[in-house]
């Protein structure tokens, strides 16, 4: 027992010494991430505010004749109209994305270095004086690690405050990331330390997955042997440890924060999804077909009549129209003029307010999982366990359907839009408690009731990284006093 508490020590020691300043870098990062989150993006909103309204009347071409200009050789997976260097456009996405424009019927080449100018001096309603450009990426550079998909992008500094840098797609020939020096302070010490996303590292995807799933595992086995070790170290008969000084408070703080620490490496680790454990299975892979009643058919959708629309929405400014293919019928989802989307059908044009039937929606629900039986359907007015909102909203009500099928799967259907909006498995389900539950604390007693979850997360933190950061003290001391003694005798 003697030797097997001794590797225990050493193990620990040694293992402390390579990681505790990981162990630093990742409390401190969290913290900052509660308020920082992510990497900067341009949210979906902020690009709409930026965008002008759409001007109907100078919509000549129709949606299906634009189609044929794009030379789609299968129906487009989304359509939207919208505003493209001040023109209205069609863009088509999927497999074959391409971009019309909706008074010509010319189709968008790709944007070089002049338009890209005009294009950023317009979104930031700036002269092109104060704006200057860098280059175009056809690499991901620290920013654009997580916008990969929108190159090549051109790189536009701009003359202000705020030091802000655009970046143009080539492609969509709109803005599709921001950042500023505030953001960009944020995210190196919130997103990049606590996610390793430097860009040299997460450019090389599976060496980057490699990294984080052994520091994490690794890390995991440290604050195991840290828990187990302040039981073993501590006496029973005589109530105190055999540690003084700064390893008092080592013990100390891992003994109150150990098992904090442990989950929360832990459920790091799993959030990796290492060896893929909770992906797969479950049923109703034909729910999405079900509920659209088959591909866009853009033959349905007329030309935008300019006067109908401002009859339908008088004195609004719409900035977006994306065309929908909801239980076989044309719809549009209207962007701009609300804070949410305003579901009109496009045959007759009028707004729909009123959700679809319950009993369309379940009709759907079994057309896309056939022969599997329901055990419950249920509407919630409110988040669930499972599906609640992370940061971001999530329509309600909502239909939840549980099937009968050997993984559990949980579909979470929007009435509104008549769309599923979340699927879970049995698997993802357990994935759920173990990586939120565990990581984020996200329990609803408290997590929406802040600031009381922020207390708890940061109190919570600063213990961890108490303990972390005398751990990369004591090691360190204890490094340099090796060095020392080994200099000494050489």
């Amino acid at each position: 027992m003697v030797w097997f508490r001794k590797w225990m020590i050493l193990i620990h020691r040694w293992l402390g010494i390579v990681l505790s300043l990981l162990f630093v870098l990742w409390f401190v990062s969290g913290i900052a991430m509660i308020y920082a989150g992510g990497m900067p993006s341009l949210s979906r909103e902020e690009r709409l505010d930026k965008l002008p309204g759409l001007n109907l009347a100078q919509v000549r071409v129709t949606p299906s004749d634009a189609a044929q200009k794009a030379e789609l050789s299968r129906p487009p997976a989304g359509v939207t109209l919208l505003n493209v260097m001040d023109r209205p456009a069609y863009r088509f996405g999927g497999r074959e994305p391409a971009t019309v424009f909706a008074d010509t019927g010319e189709v968008l080449q790709d944007v070089g270095e002049a338009e890209a100018l005009v294009i950023a001096s317009r979104f930031m309603n700036l002269s092109k004086e104060n704006l200057h450009y860098v280059g175009l990426l056809t690499e991901p550079d620290q920013w654009t690690i997580t916008e990969r998909g929108q190159l090549p992008m051109h790189k536009i500094t701009v003359d202000d405050d705020a030091h802000t840098e655009l970046y143009v797609s080539e492609v969509s020939a709109e803005v599709g990331l921001q950042t500023t020096r505030g953001t960009r302070a944020l995210a190196w010490v919130a997103a990049i330390p606590h996610w390793l996303y430097f860009t040299s590292l997460r450019v090389r995807g599976e060496l980057w997955t490699q990294v984080v799933i052994w520091s994490s595992g690794i890390g995991a086995i440290l604050a195991m042997l840290g828990i187990v070790l302040g039981v073993i170290q501590f006496s029973r008969r005589k109530p105190h440890t055999p540690y003084a000084g700064w390893m008092w408070w080592h013990y100390v703080t891992g003994a109150v924060f150990g098992v904090f620490t442990l989950t929360w490496v832990f459920s790091g680790l799993l959030s990796m999804e290492p060896w893929n454990w909770s992906s797969g299975g479950g049923s109703g892979a034909g729910m999405r077909q079900a509920f659209t009643g088959g591909p866009i058919d853009v033959s349905r959708f007329p030309a935008p009549d300019a006067a109908a629309w401002a009859e339908l929405l008088p004195a609004q400014q719409i900035k977006e129209i994306e065309f929908l293919w909801i239980q076989g019928e044309p719809y549009y989802a209207v962007r701009g003029v609300e804070s949410e989307p305003v579901l009109v059908s496009a045959n007759p044009l009028r707004i729909r307010r009123e959700p679809f039937s319950m009993e369309s929606l379940m009709q759907r629900v079994k057309q896309g999982n056939p022969g599997v039986p329901i055990a419950e359907s249920q509407l919630l007015s409110d988040f669930d366990s499972y599906y609640y909102a992370r940061g971001r909203e999530r329509p309600l009500p909502v239909l939840r359907v549980k099937f009968a099928d050997p993984d559990g799967t949980w579909f979470y259907i929007d009435p509104k839009m008549s769309q599923a909006v979340a699927r879970f498995t049995h698997r993802q389900r357990v994935e759920r408690w173990l990586y939120h539950g565990l990581h984020s604390l996200d329990f609803s007693f408290w997590y929406y009731n802040r600031p009381l979850w922020d207390i708890g997360m940061i109190v919570l933190s600063l213990g961890g990284l108490s303990s972390s950061g005398i751990g990369l003290y004591i090691g360190f001391k204890r490094v340099l006093r090796n060095v020392r003694r080994t200099y000494r005798s050489g």
